[in-house]
């Protein structure tokens, strides 16, 4: 309710302690726009919870795919010597 719909459709809270909150966002585009507006969110998070009651707002990205594990991997250092 605090947020809105549409930034509660891509985001779920993981944790609140210490007045910082945890977010995950379900896409990388969606972690970089909360990240910018971070501040007015937090602001508006003191407004109805209490004056410096979220100090700061943490936010993660998705899950990524691990590199480790499966048919087709390789001990080394993995996808990183494509690139170099």
């Amino acid at each position: 309710e605090l947020v809105g719909p549409e930034i509660a459709a891509h985001t779920r809270p993981i944790s609140f302690e210490n007045s910082i909150v945890e977010v995950q966002c379900d896409s990388t585009a969606w972690a970089s726009a909360m990240r910018y507006s971070a501040g007015p969110l937090i602001a508006k998070l003191n407004q109805a919870l209490g004056e410096r009651s979220v100090l700061r707002i943490e936010v993660l990205g998705p899950h990524a795919p691990s590199w480790k594990r499966g048919r087709r991997s390789i001990r080394g250092r993995g996808p990183r010597d494509t690139y170099g």
